[in-house]
């Protein structure tokens, strides 16, 4: 019962958030206050971390439904970071929604699972791996808006959603930094997972580890060509998505597959 109550709770507070953030995108008003969408955000997180902990019994649970609803703690708490720095109200509005549905399907609709016991050195890989999974997936939003504010501001239309980004600039500089912690993040997943993981090429894992490798060159070609070259606009954007797409079926192609098709765990 109190378990249920967290998760709905989360829910709610997620989809406040999203609602007071997306108000005066929608032009009708502004917020009830300027840090109040964050407020209820940071307190859907902590119930969301909670009725995580409760769920799984405190372990790093893998499991497809609840490594989707980790990676969306992860990457709102994330967001609430940026946010507190440089206020970009759109990745609330895109991520916030996503968690109260992850949130809900993990606390209602999943099955029970049991946590698959872990190694601290697993444990340490699969952390690393999860924080650059979700600094790049904030990356992949951010590049979204970029690709939305390049298109409005070349047709000469400034609505709403556009006045709530950054300057260009601001926006493009944030991406790119945002790209460089996640591709740090992304080579030490891969450093981790040689010195750790005992066959990262067999059997389940050599899927998961060449489109980790793919995506891992696909932003290291893009941040070298961003320093060299100058890379900017739709070739950063469409290369962002890329490497993004190329880490979701790494890191959730495969185990949906085995677990919401075969009915088999890693």
């Amino acid at each position: 019962m109190i378990l249920s109550a967290l998760n709905l709770l989360a829910v709610a507070l997620y989809l406040i958030a999203t609602a007071a953030l997306a108000w005066p995108l929608l032009g009708e008003g502004r917020p009830p206050g300027g840090r109040m969408p964050l407020v209820v955000a940071a307190a859907a997180v902590l119930l969301h971390g909670t009725a995580l902990l409760s769920m799984h019994r405190g372990a790093l649970d893998l499991h497809f439904f609840a490594a989707l609803s980790l990676v969306a703690c992860v990457v709102s708490a994330l967001t609430l970071l940026v946010n507190l720095t440089r206020p970009v109200a759109i990745l609330g509005v895109a991520v916030f929604p996503l968690s109260a549905l992850l949130v809900a399907i993990d606390g209602f609709v999943a099955p029970p699972t049991v946590p698959t016991p872990m190694d601290w050195q697993i444990k340490l890989h699969v952390t690393i791996a999860l924080l650059a999974f979700s600094v790049l997936s904030i990356a992949a939003v951010l590049a979204i808006g970029l690709a939305v504010q390049e298109r409005g501001l070349r047709h000469r239309q400034f609505g709403p959603w556009l006045r709530a980004l950054p300057p260009l600039t601001l926006t493009e500089s944030l991406l790119f930094q945002l790209i460089g912690a996640g591709f740090a993040l992304l080579t030490l997943t891969l450093v981790t997972g040689t010195l750790f993981v005992d066959n990262l090429f067999g059997q389940h894992l050599v899927h998961k580890t060449v489109l980790s490798i793919l995506a891992w060159l696909v932003f290291g070609a893009l941040l070298f060509g961003r320093w060299r070259y100058g890379w900017r606009g739709r070739r950063a954007v469409n290369l962002t998505l890329s490497g993004t797409a190329l880490l979701v079926l790494a890191f959730f192609g495969t185990k949906a597959v085995l677990e919401l098709v075969l009915h088999r765990s890693l």
